[in-house]
């Protein structure tokens, strides 16, 4: 499956919620399904800085596909990494790289976030994509 297709289900399954607090339920519930990051992972450089709250991300890669883990002290911070997570991890790094991360916008989460935690999806995708960048010279 595309990273497309993915956020295609994404956006479909969130549609289905007509209420933004069970929208949100549904993303804290895709957070607390998120594969466990490694404790040892929880270290200032897996931090991604400028998120309101703490958010660890971490990436490994096996020749050709990269795979992510993360973490978050907020439920609703942990389900937002989740979403992009599940569109992203067991990917190329290339696929990664030239993936459109406006899929966010089509959810209509962003519209319903402060702007602090709206400016976090932004930095969730780029430093995805900065993983992504390390491992293309190993490809």
């Amino acid at each position: 499956m595309s990273i497309a297709d993915k956020q295609a289900d994404l956006v479909d399954e969130l549609a289905f919620f007509q209420d933004w607090t069970e929208r949100y339920e549904y993303v804290i519930s895709l957070g607390k399904k998120l594969v466990p990051i490694e404790p040892s992972a929880k270290t200032p450089e897996h931090l991604i800085k400028g998120c309101q709250s703490q958010v660890w991300l971490d990436a490994s890669y096996d020749g050709a596909k990269v795979h992510f883990t993360a973490d978050s002290d907020s439920l609703i911070t942990k389900g937002m990494i989740a979403l992009f997570v599940r569109v992203l991890s067991d990917e190329t790094p290339d696929d990664i790289l030239t993936a459109d991360m406006n899929f966010i916008e089509r959810t209509g989460l962003k519209e319903h976030l402060a702007p602090t935690r709206a400016n976090a999806l932004n930095l969730m995708a780029q430093q995805m994509k900065q993983h992504a960048l390390k491992f293309t010279s190993l490809s």
